[in-house]
């Protein structure tokens, strides 16, 4: 074997041996728990009753793109993202997402942690779901606030940074990075009450049409009371093992 032909095969066990090259890159894994933390009597409703907060199944995407479900201050895309927010399924914002640039991997969770069937989860209830990343890629998710019009849970709409700037992956309680935004698709009923509600309404897609813009349940004068995320959401990221992806 010719000198140099014999130094580059040597380099290139060299970098084979040491990561510096590989046919797949190590991921991550990250498990993400959403944890419905409300009281059982968290909806004070203005008839004088009380009920618990529903939160529905859970679309999540690892992505590069800065705003890949919406943008606060925008109409809704029409991508799937008013399906969710009014009546909860996840399979047409799903469906859009998949193969879409910027878009490294997009599922949805539909069943609690330890029930036989899927199901919003109401309190003491979680969702669980597992994702692979790399540094530079980010976390996003959406579920709906089950007794209203048009709300959902999420990140803010650049999503949740899962590695540090140094690459150490992110770990703890992200639960301060989720708002409850308002669609902008369906105008707001009393949050328990609203007959064109997912629970109380007699079809999906109903109620009437709002025309307004995604952004912040906390920029939305509609004179209701709405709970804070902290009294109805506990979300943490743990990392664990490395994985191909």
């Amino acid at each position: 074997m010719p000198q140099t032909t014999l130094k580059l095969a040597v380099l290139a066990t060299l970098l084979l041996l040491t990561g510096g090259i590989s046919a797949q890159a190590a991921d991550e894994t990250f498990t993400v728990r959403i944890e419905n933390v409300s009281a059982a009597n968290a909806l004070k409703l203005s008839n004088g009753k009380t009920e618990p907060v529903g939160v529905a199944p859970v679309l999540y995407l690892v992505h590069t793109n800065r705003a890949p479900l919406f943008t606060s201050g925008e109409p809704d895309r029409g991508k799937g993202l008013e399906a969710l927010a009014e009546d909860g399924p996840t399979a047409p914002l799903e469906k859009s997402l998949k193969g879409q640039p910027g878009i490294v991997h997009v599922g949805s969770t539909n069943t609690p942690v330890g029930a036989g069937s899927p199901g919003d989860i109401w309190p003491g209830q979680a969702f669980e779901f597992k994702v692979a990343a790399k540094p530079g890629e980010r976390l996003t998710f959406a579920t709906m606030f089950v007794q209203s019009n048009d709300l959902f849970y999420a990140p803010r709409e650049d999503g949740i940074a899962l590695f540090d700037a140094s690459g150490k992956p992110m770990s703890g309680d992200v639960t301060s990075q989720i708002l409850l935004w308002d669609a902008g698709t369906e105008v707001n009923e009393e949050p328990g009450l609203g007959p064109n509600q997912g629970p109380l309404q007699a079809a999906p897609n109903t109620g009437p049409a709002e025309h307004g813009v995604v952004r912040p349940i906390t920029e939305v004068k509609d004179g209701f009371h709405y709970t804070t995320v902290p009294e109805v959401l506990r979300v943490t990221i743990t990392p664990g093992p490395a994985a191909t992806r």
